[in-house]
């Protein structure tokens, strides 16, 4: 089944307690926000970051999805997190280190008794080793669940092993999630690259994540934004073959045929189930710059 609803190439992580990269978040090009409470901001400044996003929440990002990620509910911010934004405008609370299925039940059970909205969603972050031998679990914890997102530094740091240019030390976590994810129908983002002042390695891990399966990439910073975007989304070339072997196929199949052939490739049922994903997804990214 097809189902591309938004783009999800580049979603970009914002700082909860810096006002200015909220207000400048909504002039980005980015699909999706992860507007922080966590990683990013200091425990003496959480309180004052979820003001901060419940505030801009209230404003708006025009077409760019905003999904919240809270502290965990073991910490002493992560319940009034969840508390505060079951009935905001975000569009996904977004959970840390998810380990077990219980726990995306138990945030679905807390946002139903909130009265939370029947559309706001739940992100998993998947980010240690035991979430990697726990991802059948999880992907089927609750129809509320919609990605899963990979925090590939914790999981570095876990692993105790190193970043690497080709990613070795995480790629079978990487490839785990994305069939996971593709299992029980999820979208599912790739990590962070880390270094700033890479373009080369930035592009490099950008075309690893899309080869693997990966909807999108996670970002730090605004100026990775460009690369992610142009990488997950579908070129010109690669809607127009799209198109042709849909209509190759839609040929041969009224003239009798079961398969067709197209610059000397064969076409079956599988390639245009691919061609209509493309399809959807170019219009979708299209339909969201235009809005």
């Amino acid at each position: 089944m097809i189902n591309i609803s938004r783009p999800r190439r580049s979603v970009l992580y914002m700082p909860g307690a810096n006002t200015r990269a909220l207000e400048k978040a909504r002039t980005l090009a980015a699909d999706s926000l992860i507007l922080d409470l966590e990683d990013a901001v200091a425990p003496d400044a959480k309180v004052m970051a979820r003001q901060n996003i419940l505030q801009a929440l209230e404003i708006g990002f025009g077409h760019r999805e905003a999904t919240v990620r809270i502290n965990g509910l073991n910490t002493p911010w992560g319940m009034d997190d969840l508390k505060a934004f079951a009935n905001s405008k975000a569009d996904a609370i977004v959970l840390p280190k998810v380990e077990s299925a219980q726990q995306i039940q138990t945030v679905a059970k807390l946002l139903k008794e909130s009265q939370a909205r029947p559309d706001l969603t739940i992100w998993a972050m998947i980010e240690t080793p035991k979430a990697i031998f726990q991802l059948a679990e999880i992907a089927n914890a609750h129809p509320l669940l919609e990605a899963l997102v990979l925090g590939t530094s914790d999981l570095v740091k876990d692993l105790h092993a190193r970043h690497t240019p080709n990613r070795v030390e995480t790629k079978t976590a990487l490839s785990l999630s994305v069939l996971a994810a593709r299992a029980f129908g999820l979208c599912v983002l790739d990590g962070v690259h880390l270094s700033l002042d890479d373009e080369e390695g930035l592009q490099q891990s950008c075309v690893q994540g899309r080869d693997m399966g990966f909807d999108g990439k996670t970002l730090i910073h605004p100026s990775q934004i460009a690369a992610a975007n142009a990488v997950f989304g579908p070129s010109a070339d690669e809607v127009a073959e799209a198109s042709e072997r849909i209509t190759a196929y839609e040929q041969a199949i009224a003239s009798g045929a079961g398969i067709a052939v197209l610059n000397g490739k064969l076409i079956e049922e599988l390639h245009i189930q691919e061609a209509k994903r493309i399809l959807a997804l170019a219009k979708a990214i299209h339909s969201f710059a235009n809005t």
